[in-house]
């Protein structure tokens, strides 16, 4: 854990374990009850200093983060990886993009304003007025194991832009990264007020602090199920939601058959499938089912998958030995509910090999939950309407990818599919860090990016001005 400015030493602590090896290589301080009242006292002097502070310092301390961590790049790629079991060039990606959304969390700090508002709409008024936005308070940012640099990045960047304290609390597999980030901003000149990790299991340490009255807003990405039990205890806070998905892909008849396979086999089984834009499902147009299922298994059996920190290694492990155990019940569900399996469905020690199941049942798991694992179910469809159907026939939708030549049926998608980003001609795992990112349905409430993040962790204040008689 970490408490102003200092890794804090504690008697409990935490093994942080490499998921490829089960090795242990860090342990960290198991934060407790009594922390978290010093927390939110840290929390609140924080707020008082950066509410205050010049949004130019804000957005030159968020910039000099951000060059702090492209010095340690390969320290924080490589911590990540060991946290989280992403092969090292992942790591270093996500490295890549964290340093970018420190860089863009600057920019917003500085565009954040308000506008003026009429008061002659009715009638003749002599009234001006305007608003402005000001920080909520304190930012409790949960973030999850997938993502654990870019993830905390996307909520503690647009926090500190706008004037906010953070209280962090990541997830107990990845805390590493979170407290190598929070060195990073005070280095780069945040005040050690500013921002607390604590480290615990989120049902003790994490629920006190969602109930707790200081918190005045909550930004977490997880699982549905959490979310649920997050919204249903915060009580009248602020609260930006992601989560998770099972994105599908349709593919249509006159898409690049070669082309679109290898854009499925990144987007289906990067970081293991552990991804929230991960594919899961893939409806190909029923004349080219066969053809396409050939090209595509052919693509994902060529995937190098084994040590993470190999430089040509291409998928690593799942994160956890529950994580496997999900995925395999996953797999012989879809069996069960007359899926074909063309590859994989098993484990090589901490690996799940990477999956295809065919002509699997719409009620099936794998349709219409989340795996978070390397397994992507094929299916057909018979129509542009029918492929709709499919898509929104589940109760996720944060993106969605369609390939075709043609604007018609493409339209026709983009309209169609419930979900709060639907791509054409490109997979449903693109994202960059400045677009806004959230879902509909069960994936989720309100944006990420900053420049919309930054507006969801402030609230308009109103000021009027009228003449004396």
């Amino acid at each position: 854990m970490f408490l102003l400015g200092e890794r804090v030493q504690k008697t409990k602590k935490l093994a942080v374990v490499n998921p490829y090896n089960n090795q242990v290589f860090e342990s960290v301080g198991l934060s407790d009850e009594s922390d978290i009242s010093n927390a939110i006292g840290i929390a609140e002097s924080g707020f008082d200093i950066l509410k205050n502070m010049p949004a130019g310092k804000r957005a030159q301390i968020l910039r000099h983060t951000a060059f702090i961590m492209q010095e340690k790049r390969e320290d924080f790629a490589k911590t990540i990886a060991l946290e989280s079991g992403k092969t090292i060039n992942e790591a270093r990606a996500e490295t890549d993009r964290a340093i970018n959304t420190m860089n863009l969390s600057a920019l917003a700090a500085m565009k954040l304003t308000g506008e003026t508002v009429r008061f002659d709409l009715g009638g003749p008024s002599d009234k001006m007025g305007f608003y402005i936005r000001v920080p909520l308070g304190i930012v409790l940012a949960i973030t999850p194991f997938n993502f654990p640099l870019n993830l905390s990045c996307h909520k503690i960047g647009p926090a500190i832009a706008a004037g906010n304290s953070i209280i962090h609390k990541p997830a107990s597999k990845t805390p590493v990264s979170a407290i190598l980030l929070a060195e990073a901003l005070l280095e780069a000149g945040l005040p050690k007020e500013g921002i607390s990790v604590l480290v615990g299991p989120g049902s003790t340490i994490g629920m006190s602090l969602v109930k707790h009255a200081a918190i005045r807003k909550i930004s977490f990405t997880g699982s549905l199920d959490v979310g649920k039990i997050i919204t249903e205890n915060c009580g009248m806070k602020r609260v930006t939601m992601e989560l998770g998905s099972n994105s599908a892909v349709v593919v249509f008849k006159d898409a690049p058959f070669n082309y679109v396979a290898k854009k499925i086999r990144k987007g289906g089984y990067t970081l293991a499938g552990q991804v929230c834009i991960s594919i899961q499902r893939v409806y190909l147009e029923e004349d080219i089912a066969d053809e396409f299922l050939r090209e595509l298994s052919l693509e994902v059996g060529k995937i190098n998958y084994g040590d993470p920190l190999l430089e040509d290694t291409e998928m690593g492990p799942m994160i956890d030995e529950s994580a496997i155990k999900k995925a395999e019940e996953f797999c012989e569900d879809a069996l069960k509910h007359k899926g074909i399996l063309i590859l994989g469905g098993r484990r090589e020690k901490s690996i799940f090999l990477p999956t295809i199941i065919f002509n699997v049942s719409e009620d099936s798991l794998i349709i219409q939950e989340e795996a978070f694992a390397p397994i992507v179910a094929v299916n057909k469809f018979k129509s542009v309407d029918d492929a709709i159907a499919k898509v929104n026939n589940t109760k996720y939708g944060l993106q969605a990818g369609v390939f075709t030549r043609d604007i018609t049926k493409a339209l026709k998608c983009a309209q169609g599919i419930n979900a709060g980003g639907v791509l054409i001609n490109e997979f449903p795992t693109y994202r960059v860090d400045n677009m806004p990112y959230g879902g509909t349905k069960g994936s989720g409430v309100g944006r990420e990016g900053p420049d919309f993040a930054i507006k969801e962790m402030t609230e308009e204040k109103l000021i009027i001005f009228d003449q004396l008689p």
